[in-house]
């Protein structure tokens, strides 16, 4: 249904077609942690369509809300308040509201807080129009004047002037990795332009029809599969399953050309903001414009502007991360997951949700297409394949001609690291010698360890005493950048102090264990001509500075680059051939169900940064424990074995995707109101065939960000219906007042 305005009030001789006459009753859902929607009478001037944003009463204020059905005539019409104003701004559509619905009641979540998502920039039901923009281009001159120095950070603003018709100074800042002062000085001097800005300026129009590059037999034979897909319409899963450098990213490009020659939108959801900086280049490429952008770290304008502009089909192609799902797409054709395998996908704050799922529910109730793209799949992906619910396209070949890395494995039992003059090591003879003649060779390096900061616990040589988080069961981590021993779960930080809280010794604090912080001092001693960097989520503060980084390595402006998660997928640096992994055995610990399973996904993406190009690739992973299932995979290129030994496990454990799991976290400031209503949790607890309750027990983070927390498992077969079963056993419970129950079903972290 086409967006009219119906803000603005009927002339009584002309009758508009809406939903919803002037004068009737209607339901308001707000955006608020509420159920069910309020009643409402609409203005006896105005009629409305259903999805329309409207401003209305609650108590002594005034809320935004969307018109969600007709009025439930559950009370008397003289106490039905009157609706403030009907706001221009495009209704919410059908298939939106449709989906909040659905999400509210698989993950027992409020309706409005699921709602909340879908509004999530409060400037766009202000009521006010957006201010004039003014942006930046470059100048008349297009070689700068002898009196005007052009600094390494000013000719970085000048070239992503270039490849922009005008952003806001802020913007053009951030895509250069300066400050908003650069380039008001490149403006000052003549070499910036302002120009006029309007809200659709930010959406250039993709064009399907731009000739891609030429794809190899297989590619063509995945992206003939897609866009029929595309073609015949209505919803289908499909997994482009490819190993590392494949070209996955070209493939499903193709299905996306399809859609939009029909006219229609398409979402790409990515699991890390920092991935987006490559991939933006790519989709230019291949459509001659960049998509609009969604991520947290958009400006408040740039985030209205996106909004209407979905809203309204301006914004034809969106990439972002996983609350994109909840844009007001009027007409999307395609959805893709890429790295669908990611547990970055699952928010476990306020809506428990994983992204990879809501989208083929998202995708099942607007009748189109989805694809999940990964070179190392979910188990429950390829379940749903298996069962016959998905289908797959392989791409079993690197892109190219390149071929796979060849993959050894260091037993840090025989060959532990020599320690050096800067204190202990961690990286073992093999790799150093294999790091150097890399680097001599005039190639790039990766090593790469799991662990931000500098090291993961600090403690007193005198008396053995941790330095804890006063708010969370964690040690505080140390961070050398900054200075600072923070906590990675609620961001407390301190100074280091000079004197033990515990014994009062002073300057006897020791740090334990390698973060890259750490590795990258090792590597600094010992690569002494190397010029190396860091990436990390504490380094890369957002998309410009992932950009920023990405384009040093492409240049060459890196031979070592050393990182976390963050620089394990998605990456394609032509000249890197080694990658080295610290720490093979790091996460394969502890009570996580998938932890092996994730482990060899983190493992295997690392590893497919090496060798992309014509050059070979070769990875060395250094383990305590080099027989383990995961690293015998790696090392052997054969991770189907690895799936069936894990599959059959589950299977037999009647574990996810075999069974069902729901969590529930009970938490509170007051440790023996905690522990009365998880008791009391336990005692009402469901029972019968395939139903088990597990806990209460402490989490194993039992105190986080000030609120102790205890956890109970509900386990069950795939043929419960758990939801019916959570609400009435909910209903049973009533917790202490600061006391709160926190759902999550289809857990994924068990902390």
């Amino acid at each position: 249904m086409p967006y009219q305005n119906t803000s603005s009030r009927q002339d009584p001789d002309t009758e508009i077609a809406t939903d919803y006459p002037p004068g009737a009753m209607v339901a308001v859902q707000l955006p608020l942690a509420v159920g069910g929607a309020y009643d409402y009478r609409l203005p006896v001037d105005a009629g409305v369509y259903a999805g329309a944003f409207v401003l209305v009463p609650l108590g002594r204020r005034q809320e935004v809300g969307v018109v969600w059905g007709p009025a439930s005539g559950g009370l008397p019409e003289s106490r039905i308040r009157p609706v403030t104003d009907i706001l221009s701004v495009p209704p919410l559509p059908e298939v939106v509201r449709r989906f909040v619905d659905w999400v509210a009641a698989y993950t027992l979540h409020p309706r409005g807080t699921v709602l909340r998502m879908a509004m999530s920039v409060g400037s766009v039901f202000s009521g006010q129009p957006p201010p004039p923009r003014a942006g930046y281009h470059l100048g008349e001159a297009a070689i700068p004047a002898d009196s005007v120095r052009v600094s390494a950070q000013r000719r970085k603003v000048l070239e992503a002037a270039g490849r922009s018709p005008g952003l806001p100074a802020s913007e053009l800042a951030r895509a250069a990795g300066v400050t908003a002062g650069v380039v008001r000085g490149l403006a000052a001097a003549g070499l910036l332009r302002a120009v006029p800005l309007d809200s659709g300026a930010r959406f250039g129009l993709p064009d399907p029809r731009r000739p891609g590059p030429v794809l190899s037999p297989s590619q063509a034979a995945a992206a003939t599969h897609l866009t029929s897909r595309v073609a015949e319409g209505g919803f289908g899963v499909t997994l482009l399953h490819g190993v590392t450098g494949s070209g996955k990213t070209e493939v499903y490009f193709e299905a996306m050309a399809g859609v939009l020659e029909q006219g229609r939108q398409a979402l790409v959801l990515l699991p890390e903001i920092a991935l987006t900086a490559q991939w933006l280049d790519r989709f230019a490429a291949r459509f001659g414009t960049r998509p609009a952008p969604w991520h947290s770290e958009l400006g408040d304008a740039a985030r209205r502007d996106t909004w209407r502009g979905v809203a309204e089909g301006r914004a034809r192609v969106v990439v972002g991360a996983r609350s994109a799902l909840f844009l007001p797409f009027p007409d999307l054709g395609l959805i893709v997951v890429d790295e669908e395998h990611e547990s970055a996908f699952k928010q476990e704050d306020g809506v428990a949700y994983h992204a990879r799922d809501m989208a083929v529910v998202r995708a099942r109730l607007g009748e189109h297409p989805v694809v999940l793209a990964s070179a190392t799949p979910s188990l429950e992906t390829l379940t749903n394949v298996e069962r016959g619910r998905y289908h797959r396209v392989h791409l079993p070949d690197r892109h190219g001609g390149a071929s796979m890395p060849t993959v050894s494995v260091i037993d840090m039992r025989r060959e532990p690291p020599e320690k050096g003059s800067w204190g202990p090591s961690w990286l073992s003879p093999p790799l150093v010698a294999e790091v150097s003649s890399t680097l001599a060779s005039g190639e790039q390096a990766m090593l790469f360890l799991n662990r931000r900061g500098y090291a993961p616990l600090t403690l007193c040589r005198n008396c053995g005493h941790r330095l804890h988080c006063p708010n969370c069961s964690a040690w505080l981590v140390e961070h050398r950048t900054t200075g600072l021993l923070q906590c990675h779960h609620c961001a407390h930080a301190i100074r280091l102090p000079r004197a033990c809280p515990s014994c009062s010794a002073e300057d006897r604090f020791a740090a334990c264990g390698p973060g890259v912080e750490r590795v990258a001092e090792e590597a600094a001693a010992r690569f002494a001509t190397a010029r190396i960097a860091v990436m990390t989520s504490d380094t890369l503060s957002g998309p410009a500075a992932a950009e920023s980084l990405v384009r040093r390595v492409m240049a060459h402006q890196v031979d070592l680059l050393i990182g976390t998660q963050i620089m394990a997928k998605g990456y394609h640096f032509p000249l890197l051939t080694l990658v080295g992994v610290v720490d093979a055995d790091l996460g394969l610990g502890g009570g996580d169900l998938r932890a092996a399973e994730r482990t060899l996904q983190l493992l295997g993406q690392v590893s497919g940064r090496a060798g992309r190009a014509d050059r070979p690739g070769r990875v060395l992973v250094q383990s305590h424990d080099p027989t383990h299932p995961v690293i015998a995979a790696l090392v052997d290129g054969d991770p189907e074995a690895f799936y069936a030994v894990e599959t059959e496990q589950r299977r037999l454990a009647r574990m996810p995707p075999f069974g069902r799991l729901v969590g529930l976290i009970v938490s509170g400031s007051e440790a023996a109101r905690v522990d009365q209503a998880a008791a009391e949790l336990a005692r009402t607890a469901p029972r019968g065939a395939g139903v088990l309750v597990l806990g209460p027990a402490p989490a194993p983070l039992a105190y986080l960000r000030g609120r102790h927390r205890r956890r109970l498992l509900l386990k069950t077969d795939l043929e419960v219906r758990v939801q019916p079963l959570l609400r009435a056993w909910l209903a049973m419970v009533k917790p202490a007042a600061g006391v709160r129950v926190q759902v999550d079903v289809d857990p994924y972290s068990f902390n």
